[in-house]
Parts: structure tokens; sequence; C-alpha cells
């Protein structure tokens, strides 16, 4: 289905489709629930398949360039064309699997993938394959990756209950890193038996399953959503990202961990050969360690951040984490390196699935597709970054020495989680809370004595006529503010921007009316009148709700709203 970073599920806030009878769990809850959910267990079964397949052609890429006795830069670059499309075409991908036909997109590109790696059989049975050529491919695939995850994450809330919504995150995650357990183990047995092309075509016959799974699904309804350009929508979702400090956080702790976390990925088969004296079969045997770890990761980690809470699991597992990582360069034997990496993979999953989780609990439905965009953008850059520095270190300085020191920044990134501590969101309420349109034409004529008291007069007929959707829109509140009260205010007003700026606000700023004494003007500038319109009705929280209301209530007087539109015409 994608490259080896695969899916690790995805949450949302929005409440999921309610359960049947015949699709309600016999328990609460659970890793395992949300398979009684019949297309989420197809899914995630083909998911399955798929993921395995890809570690397959992921070990007989990185087997192949051994053979052909490739330097470890080239050989880490396997890494890096599988992610940096990702980096690249990730906020586009968003915006389409924002508002294009999910299911049909999943079709689509799962087609394309099917014939890449048909292709990747042929060229390499003929004898045609070269390091460039592979590299090459390995990229397609990866943008084919990136325009299908953002859309892939998002459909899981579509289709699993709210309840479930958590439990199926940990179950993508188990897929992955069973498909990591394995996949490899598979391929250094195949490759060794089979050779490499036979490898391959076992990849493309894994597509072609998962794309037979949705073929025959024909339940799926397209969500409503509001239509918006695609240069808008790729501004709002970055703006949203950029001004939710929750967000922000997270993806930044994401990038600092996965730049040096990647030594391990990027490295392990040259010191597998290397080092530890592995063949094709030693090498999908460590793997499978990792695999098994990050297995059981998946099953424990969630009641161990029932009992720790986020930052102090991140934390934890990234110290662990990078401690492995320097274990494992350290270490000369198979048998010691085996348990090392087990407990890796704990640590890699406790981080990754975490923050994961954390950050799409967190993102509001009208951007959850182009904020996952942005995250997949972090995590696949993050490793096509890190990949290609550290293969490039690791061919100038040595395998071992590249991997300690990688590991000893990942525990660094587990300290600053001590000095910036990842920001809580369990007290903010993320469900689209539709706010009246009050505050739209006829709007409030300023200049009247009735403002002052809070009142206000409609405009004349032609002011308040319907604005052109594309016009840009200026929006003044007006509030009444007593002196006592005004330090309080224009403290919660700071606030109040994050909020107009998360949903649409391309400027902000509050003034003071020199005519009306007393009185604040809030002000803010939005790109369109229709994006205006979706402030309102499907892109307010009920945090965003919560923090408009605190500001409000601080008024002596009922806040008054004029909209300006642009008068000017293309």
């Amino acid at each position: 289905m994608t490259s080896p970073a695969a899916p690790n599920g995805s949450t949302t806030s929005e409440p999921g489709p309610a359960l049947t009878p015949a699709q309600a769990p016999s328990h609460p809850g659970g890793a395992f629930a949300p398979l009684s959910v019949t297309i989420f267990r197809w899914l995630w079964l083909a998911g399955l398949v798929s993921n395995i397949g890809s570690w397959m052609q992921t070990v007989g890429a990185q087997w192949f360039l051994v053979e052909v006795n490739a330097s470890p830069a080239i050989i880490a670059l396997v890494s890096t064309a599988a992610a940096a499309p990702v980096l690249l075409f990730g906020i586009p991908a968003g915006v389409l699997g924002e508002f294009a036909n999910r299911r049909v997109l999943l079709i689509v590109v799962q087609s394309g993938q099917a014939l890449v790696a048909l292709s990747l059989v042929v060229l390499t049975a003929s004898g045609l394959m070269t390091p460039v050529l592979l590299l090459a491919l390995t990229f397609v695939l990866g943008t084919a990756s990136a325009l299908q995850l953002p859309a892939y994450q998002a459909i899981v809330p579509e289709i699993v209950p709210r309840a479930l919504i958590a439990d199926a995150a940990s179950l993508s995650s188990i897929a992955v890193n069973i498909a990591r357990a394995i996949g490899p183990a598979l391929a250094g047995v195949l490759i060794a038996s089979l050779g490499i092309p036979f490898v391959f075509a076992l990849n493309a016959v894994s597509f072609a399953g998962f794309l037979l799974v949705l073929i025959l699904w024909r339940g799926y309804k397209r969500p409503v959503v509001d239509r918006e350009p695609f240069f808008s929508a790729t501004r709002a979702g970055l703006r949203y990202v950029l001004h939710a400090r929750v967000v922000r956080r997270i993806y930044l702790q994401l990038l600092l961990f996965i730049l040096p976390a990647n030594a391990l990925w990027a490295l392990l088969p040259v010191f597998a050969s290397g080092s530890l004296g592995l063949d094709s079969n030693g090498y999908g045997i460590l793997l499978t360690a990792l695999g098994i770890g990050s297995v059981g990761g998946a099953v424990i980690i969630p009641r161990a951040r029932a009992r720790l809470g986020v930052n102090r699991l991140v934390m934890i597992s990234s110290a662990v984490y990078g401690i492995g990582i320097t274990a494992t360069a350290l270490s000369s034997s198979l048998w010691i390196s085996l348990p090392i990496l087990v407990v890796v993979g704990v640590a890699w999953i406790g981080v990754i699935a975490t923050l994961n989780g954390t950050v799409q609990s967190f993102l509001p439905v009208w951007v959850r597709t182009r904020g996952l965009s942005v995250y997949q953008m972090v995590l696949f850059g993050g490793t096509a970054v890190g990949s290609a520095v550290l293969g490039a270190l690791g061919g100038a300085v040595g395998t071992v020495p590249t991997m300690a020191w990688a590991g000893g920044l990942v525990v660094v990134t587990a300290f600053v989680l001590l000095v910036r501590p990842l920001l809580s969101s369990a007290d903010k309420a993320r469900a689209v809370v539709p706010v009246p349109l009050t505050d739209v034409p006829p709007v409030v004529a300023p200049g009247t004595d009735d403002d002052t008291e809070g009142g206000g007069t409609q405009a004349p007929a032609a002011a308040s006529r319907e604005p052109d959707a594309d016009s840009a829109t200026l929006v003044f509140v007006r509030y009444e503010i007593d002196d006592a009260d005004r330090e309080r205010f224009i403290e919660l007003m700071q606030r109040v921007e994050g909020s107009r700026r998360r949903t649409g606000a391309r400027s902000w700023d509050l003034y003071d009316d020199r005519e009306r004494p007393g009185f604040l003007v809030e002000v803010f500038r939005v790109g369109s009148w229709q994006e205006h319109l979706s402030q309102h009705h499907s892109r307010t929280t009920g945090y965003d709700t919560e923090i408009v209301d605190a500001a409000r209530t601080l008024s002596r007087s009922a806040p008054t709203v004029e909209h300006l539109v642009s008068a000017r015409r293309d």
C-alpha cells in the first residue's frame, strides 16, 4: 500500500459513525475492537499484506545495492528516495485528499503503484536495473505514497465509531509493525532462494490485493465539505498549523527526534553486512527483532500513555531509543543485538505512535487531511534528510561512530522535553461548533448612538446584498471594556488572535477607538467572504468558541460587528 513508513492510523475528535448492533464490540474498547467494523477489518488486512510487500521491496532494493557494492551513502538513499516525495508533495496531497473522493483517489494511486512495482520486476529480472534507476523508481513509489497517505489516514475516522478511533490508530500501528517483523525476514529467505525479482513481484501482488478491496468497497460515502480554491486551501492548512501551538510543538519534537533516529533504519543494512558479517537472511532477522518490539509496543503503549501521560512517555521512549541505537552500534554479536533491537522497537512505537495519535486527536475535521499532510511532511522529510546526511557521514567516518553519535543526539531530544514539554490538549474541545450567523449582512451601521448602547441599525439594502464569494473581507468587532477589565481583556484577545488566525484570518490586530473612549476594536482580514462564512459554520471548534466567549463576557454591551468586502473586481 505504501512505502515502509506506512500510516500509523488516524484519530479525530469528530464523531465517527454510530455502531450498529452487529458492529458493536463485545467490550467498550481494546486494541482489536475496531476489527468488528467490517470494512475497517478488510482494509486493515489488505493494508497489512501490502505493508509486508512494501517492506520486502525495501529490503530487496537495499540488498540489490549491497550486492552491486554501492556505497553506504547510496544505500541510505533508498530511504531518502521513498521519503522525499512526501516533503515535496505533502501539502498538495493534503489539499487533494481534503476535497477529492478519497476512495477513488486511493484506487488510482494503488493502480499506479502496482504498475511501477511490476516494472521493477521486469527490469531487475532482465538485468537492466541500475542503482540510479532503482532509486528513481523508488522515488516514484514514494510519490504515490505521498498522494495517498493523508487521504488514507483521514478515511479511517469516517468508517470507525468515535469510541474506537484511538484503538484503530493502535491497530494500524500494529499492522505496520507486524509487516516490519514478517516482511524483512521473509524477504531475506526469498532473496537467498529465489532472488530479488521474486520479492519485487510479491510486492506488486500485494498492491493488487489492496486495490481489489478498494474496488469491491461500494458503501463509501464522500463527506460533504466546503469547496475552496487550491491555493487558498493550501494557505489555510499551513496557517492553521502555524497558529496551533499544540500541533506546532508536536511537529517540532517529531522533527528533532526523527532526524538522528533514522541512523538505525538507514545504516542497519551496512552494519549487518559489515560489523556483524550477516547475509540477507541475517539482516532480515535484525529487522524482525525490531518488528517484534514494535508490535509489542503497539499493544502496551496505550496503557503506558494512560499511566505516564504523553510527554513523559515520549521522553522515556526517546531516551531508550537513543541508548538502544548506541548499544546496537557497539555490539559485535547477533545474539546481543537482537534483544537490544526488540527494546528499540518498543521505544520507536512509543514515540511515533504517541505523537501521531496525539496530533490526530487534536486536529479539527475541516483541516484534518491538510494537517496530517504536514505531519507526514515532517515525518518523511525528516527521514529523507536524516537518511541522506547520516548515510554520507557513515561513508565518511564509519557506520559505527555515526550510529553511536546519532543515538546520543536522540537522547538529547528526550531532555528537550524536560525544558519544553509538549502542550496538553486534554482540556480543549475539538468538535466543530457552528457559530450562528448573527454577524453577517445586514451589518451594523456604525456612527449611531444605538451602537454605543450595544444596539445597531441595519445598513442600507444596497450595502447588505450578498457579497461576491471571492471578495477579500475585513471584519470589525467592537467591545466596550471597563478600565478595570482592560488588561485582562487584552490578555484574552491574544488567545482570540490565535483562534482567528487558525480558522482563516490572514492578519489581525486590536485597536483603541479614539472617538469612543472605552471601546476596543478587533480587526481581522480574511481572504474571501466564503472563507469567513466557513469560519462560522465549519472551522470553529468548541475550544475556539470558549476563547471568544471568554473575551466577549468582559464587554459591557453586546459586541457589534461590521464587515467590509473588497469593492475591486478583476
